[in-house]
């Protein structure tokens, strides 16, 4: 649990009024942490409306305006727009006139860092990049949920105290990421959480499926557990059918995902192999139980040569007694 305490407004004199364009589940969310650090939100841009109730929602009495008129009220301006949207969208305001010199425009990507911003630069606005790591659900606990988040902070040299300084107001954590190293750094996100989801929540459907009533309460344990060793421990923490090298159960796991939920084969097999290799790699899987579990994932449903059942005997090094699971 994070033991940051937001600084008392009081006490930070130099205060920003704060517009927003795009009120999707990230800018509101924001502009309402920087709200209790003692900045003033004026403006908020929305076209659809989930949008609008969303600014209602988190920015009450803050008016929904034009993105140009946002940014003519807004000192400190927060460009929370989808990824392949932002280009055009720094673009085409600068190319209107609607950036103002000295104007902080801060975008939330993580794809991108401050350089999708050289229009706006031109124009004679401060670029920086903060990437909050966190999903948001467009509802107020995202405010309490950024206390202790990560940002990724990309900025040019002379914006970095003051980049480094919004993310500390919000309660959060900055971490520098250069610029060239940004989509990478989006990867590693997406991977780690989106991914997570997916599996998470194919994981409770195959639950259902096999007859368990609250696939949520029994993930619940489960997952949490895994992912406190995943943090604390690395590929140490590595454990089930593939590290252990259980080519057998594997076999079995494909043949029954097969016959139930074909659309899951291929995400089982992609990640059993990244398992696999990372189990070798750590010492964890023995290369000789690593060649059958190999042939399983390669031919789909059986081991190579028999009918499915591992052919290696009970050993302290390959329990079958659960008590290395």
């Amino acid at each position: 649990m994070s033991t940051f305490q937001q600084p008392d407004p009081k006490d930070r004199p130099a205060r920003l009024t704060v517009g927003v364009v795009g009120a999707g589940r990230v800018g509101p969310a924001l502009a309402a942490s920087l709200q209790l650090a003692g900045h003033r939100p004026v403006a908020v841009s929305g076209v659809s409306d989930a949008s609008r109730r969303r600014a209602a929602l988190m920015l009450p009495d803050v008016p929904v305006l034009a993105p140009a008129e946002v940014l003519e009220r807004a000192e400190l301006v927060l460009l929370t727009v989808p990824d392949d949207t932002l280009p055009g969208l720094v673009q085409g305001l600068a190319e209107t006139g609607a950036v103002r010199p000295g104007q902080l425009l801060v975008h939330t990507s993580g794809r991108y860092g401050a350089r999708v911003l050289d229009p706006a630069l031109r124009a004679g606005a401060l670029p920086i990049a903060l990437h909050p790591a966190m999903t948001f659900t467009g509802t107020p606990v995202d405010v309490q949920r950024l206390a202790g988040c990560s940002f990724g902070v990309t900025a040019p040299e002379e914006l970095r105290l003051a980049a480094e300084a919004l993310v500390i107001e919000m309660g959060g954590e900055p971490e520098w990421i250069a610029e060239e190293r940004r989509p990478l750094y989006h990867a590693a996100l997406a991977l780690g959480a989106n991914h997570l989801i997916t599996l998470v929540a194919e994981s409770m459907d195959l639950l259902r499926a096999a007859g368990v009533e609250a696939p949520d309460r029994m993930l619940g344990p489960l997952l949490g557990a895994a992912l406190d060793n995943a943090l604390r421990s690395g590929d140490a923490a590595l454990t089930g059918p593939v590290a252990r090298g259980d080519a057998g159960t594997v076999a079995a796991h494909i043949a029954e995902l097969r016959e139930h939920a074909p659309q899951t084969v291929a995400g089982y097999l992609a990640m059993a192999r990244a398992t696999a290799d990372r189990a070798l790699a750590h010492g964890l899987l023995r290369p000789e139980l690593a060649e059958d579990l190999l042939g399983v994932l390669a031919n789909g449903t059986h081991l190579p040569g028999n009918s499915g059942s591992s052919e290696h005997p009970e050993s302290p090094e390959n329990p079958e007694n659960g008590e290395d699971r």
